[in-house]
């Protein structure tokens, strides 16, 4: 995501935080050891304390007691400083008897040249566990077998010193051992469970970070807009879509923000308090108001969401729909419907027209008089272009199919625009609004001239309907873009297009007007294509008046014809 989209984040976390593999992190693992290591740190000073304090209370202590266990205690010190986390692995190795095996030495060192005035067998618990943890459990009943056989050789060898009774450390010495194989089975299957446990947490942490990337994606992306409120008016997230709708710059930049700080936003702060206090979900019609623009009208749906925490914080959730698109698509259903049926009305119209234009020619074989062939003339040329609006509209609509060989229809850019525009701006009366700055004087383009007239007069038609009126509010402008392609854009200096409505642009029968059919741009592309030639929207600044002024410019990329292949017939491009 990028960092704007992080900053708006619907959730806690930034989505850009990278998700943890589902496998046993080292993290654990290292607390793991660093645990066992200050564990039999603790011990090894505990006894060193212990055997110190023996040593100058008793003058008959052992000095290899108090040694073994300063050196044990100086083993342990190095451990915890030095020794890196390893795997124990799952038979006797290097680090195991530098650990457990030291362990389990010392222990039984201790035990023996103690004597019995001090048990020292509990302790071997500890390397018992500590290959159960960080080992396997052929390695923890492993350790468990070589304090047994340890157990039962220093019972021999005290049996052996002194011949007795042997029976109460045979007894002692089965029991610790059988304690040894029931805690390595026990830590051994504890420690796997845990293990497991905790790899399903994290396969299904990262189950749910990945599912709320993709919600937090997928609200990000909806056309809708979407605001998350409390019971007091704080908006907590908001979408993309929501805060365009707000329309202020505390909606586009603050990540939390207040219904009751505009106050063209009280219509959306009554209705989420109303649902809140109800209880219930509402659906209407509000209008949000635009410091220096119209009342923006959308249809507002609530839903209450789960209320979170102890204090039972109310949150709802507010769906925003732009009443305008709505009613732009509704129109635009309805408008494709009245194309299909004025597909099938300029197909039957082909017949009268044929029959039309026959009669004219007979007509004007008997006639001499040169007023009554003027007429005849106007007829066929009235007949010819309807005629190849008829076939046009077949073609948009891909009933009819393009001629599979044809001639490059070719026409000098400059010299066809500057007429077009003049008698465009002559049948509207707006010469001053026009301005022609021609700059690809002598070049040829790939296109039919009627059709780049279509094409101009419906861009021109458009500029008009947004221009301001003022003098040079309107612009053609012409230039070279390179050895193959050269521009012809078409300028005004409208307001800003909403985006809602420039999604849809080029789309047929879409338009933000009621009394437009919404064909003039979609056209414009079609017959664009059909020369190898493209049509753009973007906001860009001209000079009028001596004043640099933001407008709306469409721009059309054409093919030169000293670019073309050098073949005589080509394929017209079958983009219809």
């Amino acid at each position: 995501m990028s960092d704007a989209s992080a900053t708006h984040s619907w959730f806690a976390s930034s989505l850009a935080e990278t998700p943890t593999e589902p496998t046993q992190g080292p993290n654990e693992f290292v607390r793991l050891w660093q645990g066992f290591m200050t564990a039999r740190l603790t011990v090894a000073a505990l006894l060193a304390v212990l055997q110190t304090s023996l040593y100058i209370l008793s003058s008959a202590h052992s000095k290899a007691v108090l040694a073994i266990s300063l050196a044990y205690f100086a083993a342990t010190v190095a451990a915890r400083r030095y020794a890196k986390p390893h795997d124990l692995g799952n038979a006797f190795n290097v680090t195991w008897l530098f650990l457990a095996g030291l362990d389990v030495l010392a222990f039984l060192a201790l035990q023996v040249l103690q004597g019995g005035s001090i048990n020292y067998t509990p302790l071997c618990v500890l390397p018992i566990l500590l290959t159960a943890v960080l080992g396997t459990v052929r390695l923890a009943l492993g350790t468990a077998a070589f304090i047994t056989m340890l157990l039962l050789g220093g019972t021999l060898w005290t049996y052996l010193a002194t011949p007795g009774d042997v029976t109460p450390y045979l007894v002692q010495s089965a029991l610790s051992s059988a304690g040894g194989f029931v805690i390595a089975l026990l830590a051994s299957q504890l420690t796997t469970h845990l293990a497991r446990e905790g790899q399903r947490a994290r396969t299904s942490q990262l189950a749910a970070r990945i599912q709320r990337q993709v919600n937090e994606l997928v609200i990000e992306s909806l056309p809708d807009g979407v605001l998350i409120v409390d019971d007091k008016g704080c908006v907590r997230a908001a979408n993309p879509a929501a805060r365009s709708l707000l329309g202020s710059q505390r909606a586009l930049n603050a990540n939390v923000f207040y219904l009751r700080e505009e106050p063209g936003w009280a219509s959306l702060l009554t209705l989420t308090r109303l649902s809140i206090g109800t209880g219930q979900s509402q659906l209407e019609e509000v209008s949000i108001h635009h410091a220096g623009h119209g009342p923006l009208r959308v249809r507002a749906r609530t839903r209450l969401a789960a209320t979170q925490g102890v204090d039972g914080e109310s949150l709802c959730v507010l769906f925003l729909q732009d009443q305008r698109e709505l009613e732009a698509r509704v129109r635009t259903d309805k408008l494709a419907s009245m194309g299909r049926m004025s597909t099938a009305v300029a197909h039957e119209i082909r017949n009268p027209l044929a029959a039309i234009t026959q009669a004219n020619a007979l007509l004007d074989e008997d006639l001499s008089d040169p007023r009554q062939k003027a007429l005849t003339k106007m007829v066929h040329q009235n007949a010819r272009r309807l005629d190849r609006i008829v076939d046009d509209i077949l073609k948009v609509s891909r009933v009819a199919p393009d001629d599979a060989l044809q001639t490059p229809a070719t026409v000098a850019l400059d010299e066809w625009s500057a007429q077009v525009c003049q008698d465009w701006a002559a049948q509207n009366h707006c010469q001053e609004q026009l301005t022609l700055a021609l700059n690809a004087p002598g070049l040829a383009v790939c296109f039919d001239g009627d059709h780049l007239r279509r094409v101009l007069v419906n861009l021109l038609d458009n500029a008009r309907r947004y221009a301001s009126g003022d003098a040079q509010s309107i612009q053609v402008r012409s230039g070279v873009l390179d050895s193959q392609q050269v521009f012809l854009s078409v300028w005004s200096n409208g307001a800003p297009m909403e985006r809602s409505v420039e999604r849809h642009l080029f789309e047929p029968f879409f338009s933000s007007e009621s009394r437009s059919t919404g064909l003039g741009l979609y056209i414009c592309r079609e017959l664009c294509e059909r020369y190898g030639a493209s049509v753009a929207y973007q906001r860009m600044p001209l000079v009028t008046q001596d004043a640099l002024a933001e407008g709306n410019a469409f721009v059309i990329t054409l093919q030169r014809t000293d670019a073309l292949p050098p073949p005589p017939l080509q394929t017209v491009p079958a983009s219809l």
